[in-house]
């Protein structure tokens, strides 16, 4: 069932990392209940970017639209987190405080709940209540200023590092770490996750490198920043990539010798003063085979290449399908959970829901029928 099985999280329906933060949890086995605000009518949650029915952040949980401008939208909500081992939010700061669902009524309600909160600058700090997004966000860390090309500008990464990373990863990192301390404690806590936070931890090995004298502050002049004609991506003969990365001297004497590579100025692999002229050499011998070719040499050696799929070619290698890192869910390619376990394997996930009935969601969660009954009277539900 998965090595969460038997936690109960409560999420508050946001956008960006705090769902992905709720996805992993409930992938790993964790009974996730989403809590979206009642839109209005012939509205959409406002949670809702994307289409409910294809969005796969929001996959192996059940939904339950609640009115939160109602009393008994806001008592509905404490009894659901009253039984919960965890809460997810990701809010500005200030607005679960508002609705009268903050930190200190949920601790007041259950003592030994660890309440997640999920933001781009964190709950202090000079840009607390600001808005921004994840390019923004990365940009204070020192990340965005160090992806790109030399020469050029700051390149975007997707929003891989700060939603996903720094932000989705570590919130739910913290999550777990305090359920682990809550049950030794007895005592639950708040879990500060900013994405500011996670994209400077990220970054760690670059300013170690930086302290050691080994990272220059000019993009695309380092080691792995596609500075080193040994790591970087090069276009093939057919206008696709590969990408090549064979760091270690055994593995670059390797990728050498199966390139057919006998030039002698490529055995200076670590003078940096060479890099931008063998980055030329190597890119123009790149440019002599299709990416197929290239990958019948090297593709599965320790020569360390491997093709640029994009996201269709990347469910379709043999590796992934082996693997089984996508699957197919209702018609929907998508990746699979990860981690994997030995033991605890997790369910497959299910496909995102749409919110209700109001008497499976919230009975499964302790109500009772006159409780649900009252709810659905009044509108709260």
């Amino acid at each position: 069932m998965g090595p969460l099985h038997g936690i109960k999280v409560v999420e508050f329906a946001a956008l960006g990392p705090a769902p992905m933060a709720a996805m992993l949890l409930a992938d790993l086995g964790a009974e996730v209940l989403r809590i979206e605000r009642k839109p209005s009518a012939g509205g959409r949650p406002s949670a809702d970017l994307f289409d409910p029915k294809i969005d796969i952040l929001n996959r192996s949980r059940r939904v339950i639209a609640l009115d939160l401008k109602k009393p008994e939208g806001i008592a509905a909500a404490l009894q659901l987190i009253a039984s919960a081992d965890a809460l997810i939010e990701g809010f500005r700061p200030g607005v679960m405080e508002r609705l009268g669902l903050g930190p200190e009524p949920c601790l007041e309600r259950n003592p030994r709940l660890v309440y997640g909160r999920m933001t781009g600058w964190g709950q202090s700090g000079t840009l607390t209540h600001a808005a921004g997004h994840d390019i923004n966000y990365l940009s204070l860390s020192g990340a965005l200023h160090a992806i790109g090309e030399k020469g050029g500008k700051p390149v975007v990464p997707l929003n891989l590092v700060a939603d996903c990373g720094g932000g989705a990863l570590f919130l739910a990192f913290g999550v777990l770490a305090a359920l682990l301390e809550a049950k030794g404690s007895g005592k639950g806590q708040v879990v500060d996750a900013a994405m500011t936070d996670g994209c400077a931890t990220l970054m760690t090995m670059m300013y170690t490198l930086k302290a050691m004298g080994e990272w220059t502050q000019q993009r695309g002049s380092n080691l792995l920043d596609g500075g080193a004609h040994f790591y970087d991506t090069y276009r093939c003969a057919d206008g696709k990539y590969i990408s090549i990365g064979p760091i270690e001297s055994q593995f670059y004497a390797l990728f050498l010798e199966k390139a057919g590579i006998e030039d002698p100025d490529f055995r200076t692999q670590w003078d940096r003063r060479q890099w931008p002229i063998l980055k030329e050499k190597l890119a123009a011998i790149i440019l002599g085979k299709t990416r197929d070719e290239w990958c019948a040499l090297m593709e599965g050696s320790d020569a360390c290449v491997a093709p640029v799929l994009d996201m269709d070619e990347a469910a379709r290698h043999p590796h992934n399908v082996a693997r089984g890192t996508f699957i197919d869910i209702d018609g929907v390619i998508q990746p699979a959970p990860a981690p994997r376990f030995s033991r605890s394997v997790p369910e497959r996930p299910t496909s995102p829901r749409a919110a209700g009935p109001a008497q499976d969601v919230l009975g499964a969660w302790g109500f009772s029928a006159d409780e649900v009954a009252r709810l659905e009277a009044c509108g709260a539900v």
